[in-house]
């Protein structure tokens, strides 16, 4: 059996509390509160088997796709940007996010308010922070969670995500902290009761990433036959009419649109599944969330409300999703055979998919770096 990267043991516990407590009153924070939020805070095991399957690591595209949108959703989204029209028009018209979009993220992240998320959010980043896998990145999260209860922006005992997301678009307490605002000028930001500040926040966030009211996320799109894989990475941005003239068109077949702007090409399940081209605002939404499959449910939940159709590429039959064994083997093998992954550690990041690139034109199957039930069998046989 394959094994990953072993992750350093965490430090002693009450040790590391006390020292984490420390740190926290030397940057000012209300020691009532701080010592009130953390008096019976102990790590979660949940938790920690949470962090290591995340649904982007272990769902095929196919499967996270249709997890994420659904007919009923649809229909939802819908019904709430009639009923919230008047507010997302005003937030659209000074944060300069188009409405759909507010309303994709809400459904994606909470279902449109329906659950923010039941496990204590203290309890979630002591357990990060004190694990090792991300000790510094949730270190500063449950530092800027004290700093925002000190500051009476939330209550100590408040609830939500595994990973200490929080409110009706499950910011995390760096986010809060930084792009949380009060939408209705009543002096609080309330990101759970209160849609104008939870909109204006959401806004406010894509905003201040870049995002474009001018422009959409992407569209799936058809490649010609033979055409270059290499050409397939975020990285590599060509306008639209280059693209046109190396062959690509919309899925339907059509040309592409005949307007000034770049894109970078994604292919989410490799060549044998859909491709898409995307905009700036697809990086925008990216900053939201690192994941491929997330940012394209966003964007395709957004075109759905709108009245566009399902990606047209169909799902492939009964494909098989990874396990994280089954990507810690592939990261053992592709580093036993010379293509770094930058070590083992069951997850699929550009490293990996870098490595999965090089063999596959070492081998001479097609490039997509994309890592799979077959690729396996491959780097096993040879």
């Amino acid at each position: 059996m394959a094994q990953a990267a072993t992750i350093p043991p965490p430090p002693p516990f009450d040790e590391w509390l006390a020292e984490l407590r420390d740190e926290a009153i030397s940057k000012g924070l209300n020691s009532d509160i701080v010592d009130l939020a953390l008096k019976d805070a102990k790590p979660i095991a949940r938790v920690l088997e949470l962090d290591r399957r995340q649904p982007e690591f272990t769902l095929t595209f196919w499967k996270y796709l249709s997890n994420a949108i659904s007919d009923k959703r649809i229909k939802r989204g819908r019904e709430l940007l009639a009923e919230h029209g008047p507010l997302l028009e005003q937030v659209a018209k000074k944060f300069g996010v188009q409405p759909r979009f507010l309303v994709a993220f809400w459904g994606l992240e909470t279902n449109f308010g329906q659950y923010f998320g039941k496990i204590p959010v203290v309890g979630s980043l002591v357990t990060l922070a004190h694990d090792r896998r991300r000790a510094k990145f949730f270190r500063a999260q449950l530092l800027a969670a004290l700093e925002l209860m000190s500051k009476g922006d939330m209550p100590v005992d408040v609830g939500g995500s595994w990973a200490g997301a929080m409110g009706n678009f499950q910011f995390i307490p760096t986010t809060y902290r930084d792009f949380a605002v009060d939408g209705d000028g009543d002096g609080k930001r309330d990101l759970w009761n209160n849609l104008s500040d939870a909109f204006s926040s959401a806004a406010n966030y894509l905003s201040k990433s870049g995002w474009n009211i001018d422009r959409t996320w992407g569209r799936e799109i058809k490649l010609p036959k033979g055409f270059d894989l290499a050409l397939i990475d975020p990285k590599i941005k060509k306008s639209l009419k280059e693209w046109q003239a190396l062959g690509v068109r919309r899925a339907d077949g059509r040309n592409l649109p005949v307007v000034a702007i770049e894109g970078s090409l994604v292919l989410p399940a490799g060549h044998k599944g859909p491709a898409f081209i995307i905009y700036s605002n697809f990086n925008s939404i990216m900053t939201w969330n690192r994941s491929t499959f997330y940012a394209i449910a966003i964007g395709h939940l957004a075109d759905r409300f709108m009245g566009q159709g399902g990606v047209l590429t169909p799902p492939p039959v009964n494909e098989i999703a990874l396990s994280r064994d089954n990507v810690i083997e592939i990261q053992n093998l592709l580093t036993a055979k010379g293509f770094d992954t930058n070590g083992v550690d069951g997850m699929i990041g550009p490293m990996t998919r870098k490595a999965v690139r090089s063999f596959q034109a070492k081998v001479g199957i097609p490039a997509d770096g994309y890592p799979s039930m077959e690729l396996l069998e491959k780097l096993r046989k040879y």
